[in-house]
Parts: structure tokens; C-alpha cells; sequence
């Protein structure tokens, strides 16, 4: 039974809704809708001119309708008369293709006919950093291996345990906060879920970690490398696959290797096979690949992959497997889009089980010290724009998503790249003036 939103307000004292969507970009968009208008919006949508966000839309297009999902709703814990909806775009009734949220609702529907269900969990790396975005907020925070320093992490308590809390309240069931491997650098975890809520939670939490942050006069950020020397915002996805009812784990196999069932392997099997071409979306921005590429780092490691590897618990590959019945995806980046992260998993994950992809073999060793010796193993894409050709060789990719959004994320972030390809650097100036 649907959630009416109008009652959900009346119960709760809701003045307005944010009637939300993201777009290609990972950018978030919201109506403020009062709440006398959200029996109606919630029939009908809040319309939107498409074309005035990261949308393959023209200014001719017709309105493009936002229609709130009330499983989502959440009363934002720090404005109480305040409610966030999450929504799905639709246009002359009709299903927005090329919407991430859509596109990830049609491929948890495509998992489920197959018997599937994908869960996940995140861990989105942010720094906490000047209100000019200039440099790390904390001035003492200046140690050469700051991972889980104890005096860092409480310098910026009423920052975290604020956040912390709005999660324990809203039933997320948060379990631990750090300090993270760069100076200024954070991570809070909550429990894993069914990949669309994972992904709504994600979008709201950088959202309500941005809010808090500016509360207390600073600037949270999820860029992939915002320091050089430092280490960047990566945001891990740990993945495993269950029955319908969601009690029966399809990936664990006491028996097998790292306790990975046959089928985990042939979805992990996708991952692998799909790597490069997916890196376009789990790495999406010209920034992601001075994270990715990025030369040692003031702590002594990256934490991030550069090699198409797997391997057991070791934190040093693209993928590692830490335990049975799941694997953790190293890959993606603070910029990821929530809902195209969480879609890309799936469709390279279906594409390795229908095809019956094999990963490959595992490798033991230490990537930083010895990831010279690897061979037959792909080095990941240098820069945006090979990443981009990557995705676009990779027809079967592509299909799996579908026609309309890969389409339309080529044509943008083509665009994207064209943009910085043509912009001044004082790097330019400083190395090319004097020739």
C-alpha cells in the first residue's frame, strides 16, 4: 500500500516537501512544495524544465514531471517541518529513460526476474575544509599518517556526531566513524540495504553531510582528489546477491574459494570483464583520475586501484573479497552518481551471470610494491575521455543500460571533456611560456 504523503505530513507536522531527483551529473534538484499542494504533486509530479539540468533534454522538450516515491520520504531530522522525497522522472507519462533512478528501478526489476536481489553498502569519503574550499578546515590535523587519529576525530566531533545521530534516528543503523588515510578526511558507515535504498540513503546523506557541514561554518566536500599529496574521497561498494526474500545469500559457498558461490564468481566475473568501461560512470568527473593515477601519497598509499585486479582480503586491488558471500568494489569515487553507481554494479553483474564470466585469476600480492610484475591484467583508463571510449567499445555494457542513457551520459560528458579540454591551466603558463 502506497504511503499517502499528505497524512504522512499531517501525522508529523510537515510544512513542505523536497521533491527531489538526480541528475546525470550526480546533481541533486528540488521543488520546496508546500504541503497543502502534495496530494497533488504526488498524483501528477512537480514539473521541471529538463533541459535546465544535467539532462540530454532540449529547451523544446515538453515539462518534465518529478513523481515523489513515499517508500523514500524522509523528515529531515535537523528541520523537523521539513520532509525530503526521493522521485522518479516521468515525461507525458511516460518513464524518463535516461534518469539514473529509473534506469536503476528497471535494472532491480531485471535482477528480480532472474530470482536476484542485489544489496549493497557504501562508504563515501568526504573532507571537512574551509568555507572557500581552499584548504583542510582543521589547522592542527597535519600528521603524515592521520588514518583514525584520535585527537582529529574529536576536534570535529560536533560535526560527526551530529550527522551520526540524524542516522541512529532515522533507523539507518550507523556503526562506526572515522577519521580517514588524508588530513581533513572522514568516513561514516551504515548498515548495507536493497540497492535502491542504498542509493536514496547516499543521496541523502551527502546532501544532509554538506548541510550539517555548513551549519557549523565549513565546506564538505566528496571530490575524488580536492589535495595534491593527499589522499582522495573514494566511496567503496560492498556487493552481495540474495534470493527474492532476501534470506538466502546466493553469493556465500563455505565450500568454494574465499567462500564465493559459483554464481558470485560469474557476477564478480562481470565486474572484471566490464571494468574499464565502467570506470565512465564509477569515476565520472577529469578529477577522478588524479585519484585513480595519483603517485604515492603523504601516508605512503593511494588506497586506490589503477589495475583491472582481484584478490582476497587485500585493500591494495580493484577488488578484494573480505569475507564470504560478498566483495568490496574499490573503484568508485566521491563523485559517483548514487543511483548510477548502484546500476552499473548491476548491469555488469547480470552481464557476468548470463554470460557465465569468469574473473579471472587472484592475485596475492601487494599492488603498490609489486603491481609492475602483473601481466594480462588491463592498467584502468588515464583520463576521462578514455574512459568514455572505453564505455562506448562496450556494447554489451551499453545495451544493459540502455540505448537512452548511454546516449545521452556519452553525449554530456563528451561535451564535459571538450570544455576542460579547451580551458587555460597556470600549469600551461608555468611549463610552455618560456619555449
Amino acid at each position: 500500500m502506497t504511503l499517502d504523503l499528505a497524512s504522512f505530513a499531517k501525522d508529523r507536522g510537515i510544512k513542505y516537501f523536497m521533491i527531489s531527483y538526480t541528475d546525470l551529473f550526480g546533481g541533486q534538484r528540488a521543488k520546496l512544495v508546500p504541503t497543502e499542494a502534495i496530494a497533488d504533486m504526488q498524483k501528477n509530479g512537480a514539473g521541471f524544465a529538463g533541459f535546465a539540468t544535467w539532462l540530454d533534454l532540449t529547451p523544446a522538450h515538453p515539462d518534465l514531471f518529478a513523481l515523489p516515491d513515499a517508500s523514500s520520504v524522509i523528515q529531515l531530522p535537523w528541520k523537523k517541518d521539513v520532509a525530503w522525497v526521493a522521485a522518479d522522472c516521468v515525461m507525458e507519462d511516460q518513464p524518463v529513460d535516461q534518469a539514473p533512478r529509473v534506469m536503476l528501478k528497471r535494472l532491480i526489476a531485471e535482477a528480480a526476474k532472474e530470482g536476484l536481489r542485489v544489496k549493497t553498502g557504501v562508504e563515501p569519503e568526504f573532507f571537512l575544509i574551509s568555507p572557500d574550499g581552499g584548504k583542510i578546515s582543521d589547522e592542527f590535523d597535519t600528521a603524515e599518517k592521520p588514518c583514525y587519529d584520535q585527537q582529529a576525530v574529536m576536534r570535529r566531533y560536533d560535526v560527526i556526531a551530529e550527522i551520526c545521530d540524524y542516522m541512529l534516528e532515522l533507523g539507518w543503523k550507523p556503526y562506526q566513524n572515522d577519521h580517514e588515510d588524508a588530513n581533513g578526511q572522514f568516513e561514516m558507515n551504515w548498515e548495507y540495504d536493497d540497492a535502491l535504498q542504498t542509493a536514496d540513503k547516499h543521496s541523502f546523506f551527502k546532501f544532509m553531510v554538506k548541510t550539517v557541514a555548513e551549519k557549523h561554518g565549513l565546506r564538505a566536500t566528496f571530490m575524488p582528489k580536492p589535495f595534491k599529496g593527499l589522499t582522495g574521497n573514494g566511496c567503496h561498494a560492498h556487493i552481495s546477491v540474495w534470493d527474492l526474500e532476501g534470506k538466502t545469500n546466493a553469493f556465500a559457498d563455505k565450500e568454494m574459494p574465499f567462500g564465493l558461490s559459483a554464481q558470485g564468481r560469474t557476477f564478480l566475473g562481470g565486474i572484471m570483464k566490464h571494468a574499464s568501461a565502467l570506470a565512465a560512470v564509477t569515476n565520472p568527473t577529469v578529477n577522478s583520475y588524479k585519484r585513480i593515477n595519483a603517485p604515492r601519497t603523504i601516508s605512503g598509499a593511494t588506497w586506490a586501484p589503477n589495475t583491472v585486479t582481484w584478490t582476497g582480503n587485500n585493500r591494495t586491488h580493484m577488488v578484494r573479497v573480505p569475507g564470504p558471500g560478498r566483495f568490496e568494489l574499490r573503484l568508485p569515487d566521491g563523485a559517483v552518481n548514487p543511483y548510477l553507481l548502484q546500476a552499473i554494479i548491476i548491469a555488469a553483474g547480470l552481464n557476468g551471470i548470463r554470460k557465465n564470466a569468469d574473473p579471472g585469476r587472484h592475485w596475492d600480492i601487494d599492488m603498490y610494491k609489486e603491481g609492475h610484475t602483473v601481466t594480462g591484467a588491463p592498467l584502468l583508463p588515464l583520463n576521462l575521455l578514455d574512459a568514455l571510449r572505453e564505455y562506448d567499445k562496450d556494447e554489451e555494457l551499453k545495451a544493459t543500460l540502455g540505448q537512452s542513457f548511454s546516449s545521452a551520459y556519452l553525449k554530456l560528458k563528451h561535451r564535459e571533456w571538450n570544455a576542460y579540454a579547451s580551458h587555460f591551466t597556470d600549469w600551461e603558463r608555468q611549463t610552455t611560456l618560456d619555449i
